[in-house]
C-alpha cells in the first residue's frame, strides 16, 4: 500500500474536524448557529470558520479556535475576527482569544502519524455524536 501524501492527511483531517465541530453545536434536529451573526442553518450548511487562520497550524485544529459559521461571516466578511475573538471570550473568560493569538503565532510541526491520530481522534469524537 502507498503512503498518503501529507496533502491528502490533511485534506481529510480537516474534513472529519470541521464536520465535528459544525455537528456538536448541532441540536437533536441537526440546526446549529453563526458563532458570529446567530444565523441558524443545518449543520451541513454552515462552515467551521476559524478565528486565527487555517494557515497557521499550531491553531489549527484548536477546537477554541473554531466555530460553526456561515459562509457570509467565514468567506465574505474576513471571519469577523473582531467578534469572534469577543465570543470567544465570553464563552471561554477574558483573554482566550488572546491567548489564541499568541499560540497560533508560534510554530508547531506535526508529523504525518501525528495527523493521523488527530484524524482517528475526532472521528471518535465524531462517531459518538451520530
Amino acid at each position: 500500500m502507498a503512503k498518503a501524501k501529507r496533502s491528502t492527511i490533511v485534506k481529510k483531517l480537516d474534513t472529519v474536524f470541521s464536520r465535528y465541530i459544525r455537528k456538536r453545536e448541532a441540536d437533536h434536529d441537526g440546526i446549529a448557529e453563526c458563532f458570529t451573526c446567530g444565523r441558524k442553518a443545518h449543520w451541513k450548511d454552515l462552515q467551521c470558520g476559524h478565528f486565527q487562520t487555517r494557515k497557521k497550524y499550531s491553531t489549527r485544529w484548536h477546537e477554541l479556535n473554531v466555530a460553526p459559521q456561515c459562509g457570509g461571516c467565514n468567506m465574505y466578511n474576513g471571519g469577523q475576527q473582531y467578534i469572534f475573538g469577543l465570543k470567544i471570550d465570553k464563552i471561554h473568560g477574558e483573554g482566550t482569544a488572546e491567548d489564541l493569538v499568541r499560540q497560533s503565532n508560534q510554530i508547531t510541526k506535526y508529523s504525518n502519524l501525528d495527523l493521523i491520530n488527530l484524524t482517528k481522534h475526532y472521528q471518535q469524537l465524531l462517531n459518538e455524536l451520530e
